[in-house]
């Protein structure tokens, strides 16, 4: 298993991956002061995105019905864990974008190629949030 999706497992029979990239961001807001220089204040994490790209040959790995169970886990717009193979649990996401590209046509009209993007958004707060917030009289307190 490459990855899991809610009840949907990345692996070589259903979608395998060739990339994976994250994006995370923190937000910070300027104000500015009469005669001063500006001052910064940080105001919390961002948006937390992972694009997964790969391609699929239908005869070797999955193909339509595999991008289909996404397709439909995307309509439903709920929030699903994400959690990789190695144990690495990303969180809530969802599914924002799924583009597809087909080449390569049998006869029938079938591609025997399927490149594909899906793009997700984490909906989840982050442990690493609360765990930021505890103070040394937090911890005290607790023991």
């Amino acid at each position: 298993m490459m990855m899991a999706y809610g009840m949907f497992v990345f692996m070589l029979k259903t979608a395998p991956y060739q990339s994976l990239e994250q994006d995370t961001s923190w937000r910070h807001v300027k104000n500015d002061r009469i005669g001063k220089s500006a001052s910064w204040q940080y105001i919390g994490t961002g948006e937390d995105n992972i694009t997964l790209t790969g391609t699929l040959y239908p005869e070797v790995t999955g193909g339509d019905v595999s991008l289909s169970v996404l397709r439909t886990m995307a309509y439903g717009g709920k929030p699903w864990p994400l959690v990789e193979g190695t144990g690495t649990i990303y969180g809530m996401f969802v599914i924002t974008n799924i583009r597809e590209i087909r080449t390569e046509f049998m006869k029938d009209g079938k591609a025997q190629k399927i490149e594909f993007t899906l793009s997700l958004k984490k909906v989840s707060e982050d442990i690493r949030e609360k765990l930021a917030g505890i103070t040394a009289d937090d911890i005290l307190s607790l023991i």
